[in-house]
Parts: structure tokens; sequence; C-alpha cells
């Protein structure tokens, strides 16, 4: 009996967390970096202190939201990666993927990556720092992908991490410069990048024993 109600008590709890973080979504993708916690318990029909007790601090909020758009932003990349066509499409697609994922959801994107622009002084907006995880946990994912497919050679761990994490910080840079301001069509953009890699990645041969890139 004590084990059932705890179980209930945590898919209530679970549940609740859900729709909290829905009602964040909604504001984000209003406000964008100028989402505050109390426009996001407004939202969600609760007081501030409640919205604590659930993510603890604005970085709890934050990490939680940004997890959520990470995953779903990984899956999408994941599934570019694996897609059945040639090598270069297939980078093509990737770098297509994150372009096309900012685009769409702009104000979530500034919300993840400037966070600090937004705010008022009575609640000031979220800790830019926190964003610094969201880079970083793309990047290794991008060096398990790169290390499990191709053969990089004497030092092929490092230099998977070097290239998964260099991608990652030029996909950033060049699609946060090109969201502020549209210099080229996306097409363009994406076949500039492809060709910036293409070079070392043409060159690399797949990993023996791997599922081959």
């Amino acid at each position: 009996m004590e084990t059932t109600q705890r179980a209930d008590q945590q898919r209530s709890a679970d549940r609740r967390r859900r729709e909290l973080l829905e009602a964040a979504d909604r504001v984000v993708l209003r406000d964008g970096p100028g989402a505050s916690m109390n426009a996001i318990a407004a939202e969600a029909g609760i007081t501030k202190p409640i919205l604590y007790r659930h993510f603890g601090d604005k970085g709890g909020l934050y990490a939680a939201l940004a997890k959520r758009h990470t995953d779903a932003l990984l899956d999408s990349l994941r599934a570019a990666l694996d897609a059945p066509a040639e090598r270069r499409e297939r980078v093509e697609a990737t770098l297509d993927t994150y372009l096309a994922a900012i685009e769409a959801r702009p104000q979530v994107y500034r919300f993840l990556m400037h966070p600090a622009e937004g705010g008022t002084p009575s609640d000031q907006g979220f800790d830019t720092r926190h964003s610094i995880p969201v880079l970083r946990r793309m990047g290794e994912e991008l060096a398990v992908f790169i290390e499990e497919r191709l053969d990089l050679g004497p030092g092929s761990h490092q230099l998977a991490r070097v290239w998964g994490h260099g991608i990652v910080g030029m996909m950033h840079a060049a699609g946060d410069w090109w969201l502020g301001e549209r210099p080229c069509s996306r097409a363009e953009l994406v076949r500039s990048l492809a060709d910036l890699l293409w070079g070392r990645l043409a060159a690399a041969g797949d990993r023996v024993g791997g599922p081959g890139f």
C-alpha cells in the first residue's frame, strides 16, 4: 500500500512538472529571453514560491527547459546523421537540421543561448552561464558519433572530441550570426559550412567494425 502511494505521488509530481514546463515553454515562445519567473508562474496559475519548490531556482528551471529542447534537437540531429544517404548529403542535412530548428523557434533559441538579454529590474533574466552545458552536451554527443564511425588514426578519442566540440562551436557561432543578420539563405549557409568541413570528413575512412558514416 505504501509503495503504491509513493508511486502515485511520484506520477502526480512528474505530471505537474511536465505541466509547468509546458507553461514555461509558452512564455518562452512569447517572450524569448525576456521570459521571467513571474510570467511563468502566472501562465501556470501558481505563485512563484510553488515554481521554486518544483525547480529549486532559475537555474533549475533553465536546466529543465534546456534538457527538454536539447533532447528534441539531438533526436533530430541523430536522425539526419543516420539517414540512408551519401556522407556529404548527411553532413549537409545535419547542418540544415540545426539551422532549421533555430530558425523555426528563434525565441526558444535566444532564451537558451542568450537568456541574460531578458528580464526586468525586479525579475532579472536567466544567467547566460547556464547555456554553456547545452553546447557542451551537443559537442560530446557528436564526439561519440564521430569516434564510433570514423577511423581517425592514433589519438582518435581526443581527436573525435576536438572535432565534435569544434563542429558544434562552428554551427552555433555561424547560426547565431546568420539568425541575427540573415546575410544569405539557409541553403547557402549550409553549403558553405559543409564545404569548410568536407575535406577532412571526406578523407576519413569508416571505423572497422563500426556502423559506418
